[in-house]
């Protein structure tokens, strides 16, 4: 027993080692779950930096590494001791646990894996018991699980709700519509030269800043390609591809990526053999006296661009501003 301060040394050594290792996984893993948040419209565009030039998996998001901080430092001075953390971390552990469980449940039914499914339902009401059981705690702790979880929990729905009021109060245009205008303006307007690239999250339904752009402001290239970007429900590949030109002076090009790959646009357009002029994308100026709606117009200005986020050529680029009021 005389000797055992001997050990301290070492084991303090072995934990910090243990720490970092940890604190590792944990950035890597929500750097990951973010990145699918972006590329799947649950959150706002975050700048990425991409960390390796060989791999492009390897991604840093600085405003999620010093939000990160942020709670961290909070949550030292909020508790003070680990001990003190206990019934909050035993109920942010169940409620994740039982919250996987229920969605794997969910898919392994659906995808038709009934026998599988069958086996983690049973896990996931281990889960839901010891869910229950740490409820107790709410009084001694617990609920800061629940205060510090709503936070990025109110984002995500305050974003998600409205981009689609924003979706309402910006209807895009039919492509058939569309592509009638084009053809009488084309036919009869003066051209610019060159390729002009235009962003839509559907071929079939076309940006109102794209009409705007061309039909009210005159902007019209000799070429005019609309880029679509549509995320893939597996993880991995990418695919690209020219759809059949729809009328004289305007092709359309889809670009399809798993939600958990990083896209290089440039490149693709490059060796689709797209050498653009100029590119185009929208911007939304927000208005609005309600605070829900100015929390979102702030979410929406903080944000960095379309064009910042998919590394475009910024001597290239120009955005339309459309003012919405909420």
């Amino acid at each position: 027993m005389a000797q055992a301060p001997l050990l301290y040394i070492p084991l303090l050594l072995l934990s910090i080692a243990a720490t970092v290792i940890a604190s590792q996984a944990m950035i890597s893993g929500i750097f990951s779950i973010v990145y699918q948040g972006i590329t799947t419209r649950l959150l706002p565009i975050m700048k990425i930096d991409y960390t390796s030039s060989e791999l492009r998996s390897q991604i840093y998001i600085d405003i999620v590494n010093w939000l990160m901080l942020g709670s961290i430092l909070f949550i030292m001075v909020l508790f003070q001791a680990s001990s003190n953390l206990a019934a909050a971390y035993g109920l942010a552990v169940t409620g994740d646990m039982t919250l996987t469980g229920v969605f794997i449940t969910s898919i392994l039914f659906l995808r038709g894996h009934i026998g599988k499914a069958l086996i983690a339902c049973g896990i996931t009401m281990v889960d839901i018991a010891f869910l229950i059981a740490n409820l107790t705690k709410l009084p001694a702790g617990a609920y800061w699980s629940l205060v510090i979880a709503a936070v990025p929990f109110s984002i995500i729905l305050i974003y998600h709700y409205g981009q689609k009021r924003i979706y309402r109060h910006l209807r895009p245009i039919p492509v058939q519509r569309f592509l009638n205008e084009f053809r009488e303006i084309y036919a009869v307007k003066s051209k610019i030269d060159g390729t002009a690239l235009f962003f839509a999250r559907d071929l079939q339904q076309i940006p109102p800043y794209v009409g705007l752009t061309m039909f009210q402001n005159n902007i019209l290239y000799e070429d005019n390609v609309i880029v679509s970007l549509q995320t893939l429900d597996r993880p991995f590949g990418i695919s690209w591809e020219f759809r059949k030109s729809p009328a004289a002076g305007i092709r359309l090009f889809e670009i399809r990526a798993g939600y958990l790959e990083m896209i290089d646009v440039v490149r693709i357009f490059r060796e689709a053999g797209i050498e653009e002029k100029t590119i185009f994308y929208g911007l939304d100026e927000i208005v609005s006296t309600n605070m829900i709606w100015k929390v979102f117009a702030l979410i929406k200005r903080l944000s960095p661009s379309f064009v910042q986020f998919y590394k475009l050529p910024a001597n290239r680029i120009h955005g339309v501003v459309t003012r919405v009021e909420l």
